[in-house]
């Protein structure tokens, strides 16, 4: 059986951050017969790559990047999971290619959003001839779909929350800084930057304990892909842990993009939502409240 990404001649490289998603990945490229090597990336990867060829490369390091592409063979790349620290330029290790570009390289990186310093990654792999294909290409069940997954459905009221949060991340991510917010009663109370999803729930937790958020009206958490943004890196994504931590949040439920938003173990997901009563569902983007699915 041949994936969506699989070229039938190299192998695919899966480079893993933190996180669940590089293990789905692997083990959805493996299902579909690929053999994939993963570079797990220095003190971000927290995963036990060990059954699978495997290296361990710094965040900036290029030049070992690229020799590891030659040494297994690699025509193809996913880049998937969490990074959460960027290098400094005197962690970069470049190829000769990267030197050219290093003054752009170290600006990028030093100021570029996450967008920004993503493309700039792509680019540098692409131009080594090892093609970047999205995690979503190999695991094609991980998007979310159009409408609620679980039991429960957004109420008219958290429809509205969902078009004010939608209004608020498109906003944020045409500035290239997070791609989630939380609406409570139809006012954005919170927007997403370089801590996570998570922590700007737990950072709506305490707003509402500390009575500067309504007790009384629950609220939505919508996360979107960026208008500009490569679809083929740092897709939104969801999990258990969203849904637990909106739980905490006080929140009526979880909105994502369909189609371009990854929902990771989606029948634990499924389940942790049902249990806490509240809705997660795939929304379609530029649609008018109330009719997003």
């Amino acid at each position: 059986m041949v994936s969506a990404g699989q070229s039938g001649g190299g192998r695919l490289a899966i480079i893993a951050g933190s996180g669940f998603l590089p293990v789905y990945v692997a083990e959805a490229a493996r299902q579909a017969g690929e053999d994939p090597v993963v570079i797990a990336l220095t003190n971000e990867a927290d995963r036990d790559w060990s059954s699978f060829d495997h290296a361990n490369l710094g965040v900036g390091n290029f030049a070992g990047l690229e020799a590891t592409f030659r040494r297994y063979g690699v025509d193809r790349v996913v880049m998937s999971g969490g990074v959460a620290r960027r290098p400094a330029w005197r962690e970069v290790h470049p190829t000769w290619r990267v030197i050219k570009e290093l003054p752009s390289t170290v600006r990028t990186l030093l100021s570029g959003g996450d967008n920004a310093v993503l493309q700039m990654v792509i680019r540098l792999i692409e131009a080594g001839g090892v093609r970047v294909v999205g995690a979503h290409e190999i695991a094609p069940d991980l998007l979310a779909t159009t409408g609620p997954l679980g039991r429960f459905s957004p109420s008219d009221e958290d429809l509205r929350d969902i078009a004010q949060g939608a209004k608020a991340a498109d906003a944020l991510g045409l500035l290239d800084i997070g791609q989630g917010a939380v609406s409570v009663g139809g006012r954005v109370v919170a927007l997403e930057g370089a801590e996570g999803t998570d922590k700007m729930i737990e950072r709506v937790a305490e707003l509402r304990a500390e009575g500067r958020i309504s007790r009384r009206r629950r609220g939505v958490l919508v996360k979107l892909c960026k208008p500009q943004q490569d679809v083929r890196a740092d897709l939104p994504s969801i999990g258990v842990s969203t849904v637990l931590n909106a739980k905490k949040a006080g929140l009526a439920g979880v909105a994502v993009e369909a189609g371009r938003a990854l929902v990771l173990e989606r029948e634990a997901v499924i389940a942790a939502a049902d249990e806490a009563g509240i809705f997660v569902c795939g929304i379609d983007r530029g649609l008018s409240a109330g009719s997003f699915f």
